[in-house]
């Protein structure tokens, strides 16, 4: 969420479009840390102003966030009415940082529980081994989120997730939707009343980092949406998903870990805000989701919950071949091909694996699996890929 305007794939078309929204106001919380929660901000960086080209590039990561203002430019030019954006994020922190006490507590976290701070990185540096200070639980709650309390809100967007994967990772799923549960609370009540007690939550689903290897992505995507796959769900209800995965950007000049392709992330995050936020009707804004998956003899059929777009690819589907039906390790899974494709429907084909010791099936479960935009399955319009997900095979 730090990444710039000015960093963004044609970043000077974009800083040169700012003045023309004066009716998209920004204000940015500054960078500070609290031992306890204070009721005012403790630092200002930017305050309410009309957008410039030079409040939104400015110095890398520490100006306005491309996510946060593409979404507001383009939610205002679907509105037509004022929007007010307020940044208050911090590259790299992990989600327990900008946590109350009370929230971790749900999840078994401790409040002596330190998290870690990564740096914003030079080109070819390595992510997790950057290392800059400790940093404990609730410091950015405090200081970044507490103050903005009596603020009465229509909703939040987060993008965040990569300073967990090795940090508390298996707590994710609890750690992540209790977050959300208590900013809604804490809001409402801040707000007297005015903020929704329900308010809108959208959330970007992890992109990439390391090509050809296993960082811990994959299960911090399946973890953000309370391990149902997809946004809202019963779990985390009133929220929004804009996948990622299909983002890449591996000649990013920061790295990897830095995409730079923030337009499709805000519009996927718009339309989500569209449907559940604003109640428009007939606006879609998740990809495909498996309603079933069939086994028969020689393959699994898995059928969609709405009409797809698919290519016929070998390496992103694969099925746990397991005699005792324990899927705990890679190597129990094997790559399947998309042998057929129906307008709402793929076939998998299951061999060499006997049928009786299949045990599941699951889909993008790498941290980097597909091309720019080229994963297998999309949308019927081909704007929104389907999710990474994993079904289980029913014991009876």
């Amino acid at each position: 969420m730090a990444f710039t305007v000015g960093q963004v794939y044609n970043a000077k078309e974009e800083l040169a479009m700012a003045s023309k929204f004066p009716y998209v106001r920004i204000f940015q919380a500054a960078l500070e840390q609290s031992s306890v929660e204070l009721n005012d901000l403790a630092g200002v960086e930017v305050p309410w102003s009309r957008p410039t080209a030079e409040l939104l590039g400015g110095k890398d990561f520490s100006h306005f966030s491309a996510v946060c203002w593409l979404f507001g430019r383009y939610l205002y030019e679907i509105l037509q009415y004022p929007i007010g954006l307020v940044e208050s994020c911090w590259g790299g922190t992990p989600v327990e940082a900008w946590s109350s006490q009370r929230a971790l507590l749900k999840c078994g976290l401790k409040s002596s529980v330190s998290s870690v701070l990564y740096n914003q990185l030079p080109v070819q540096s390595n992510f997790w081994d950057d290392i800059s200070a400790a940093w404990d639980s609730s410091v950015l709650w405090n200081s970044m989120i507490h103050p903005l309390l009596n603020m009465t809100i229509t909703g939040a967007i987060w993008y965040q997730g990569e300073a967990n994967v090795d940090h508390n990772r298996d707590k994710y799923n609890c750690s992540f939707p209790a977050m959300i549960d208590d900013w809604r609370i804490a809001f409402h009540e801040g707000s007297d009343g005015q903020t929704a007690l329900d308010f809108p939550f959208g959330f970007v689903q992890l992109s990439t980092w390391h090509n050809n290897s296993q960082d811990g992505f994959r299960e911090i995507r399946w973890h953000q949406t309370a391990d149902y796959g997809f946004a809202p769900n019963e779990r985390m209800k009133n929220t929004f998903m804009a996948v990622a995965i299909d983002l890449p950007d591996e000649k990013s000049p920061w790295g990897s870990i830095h995409p730079r392709y923030k337009q499709d992330v805000a519009y996927r995050l718009v339309l989500g805000a569209r449907a559940v936020a604003y109640g428009e009707k007939n606006v879609s804004f998740q990809g495909p989701f498996p309603t079933q998956g069939l086994l028969n003899q020689s393959f699994i059929s898995i059928v969609f919950n709405q009409d797809i777009s698919a290519s016929l690819d070998d390496d992103f589907f694969e099925v746990c071949c397991s005699a005792n039906k324990m899927c705990g390790t890679d190597q129990s899974w094997l790559p399947v091909p998309i042998i057929k494709q129906g307008s709402d429907y793929v076939i998998l084909s299951i061999s060499p694996c006997p049928t009786e010791q299949i045990a599941a099936v699951r889909y993008l479960w790498k941290d980097w699996p597909c091309k720019f935009k080229a994963c297998p399955i999309y949308s019927s319009d081909e704007v929104l890929p389907a999710p990474p997900f994993i079904l289980y095979r029913s014991s009876n």
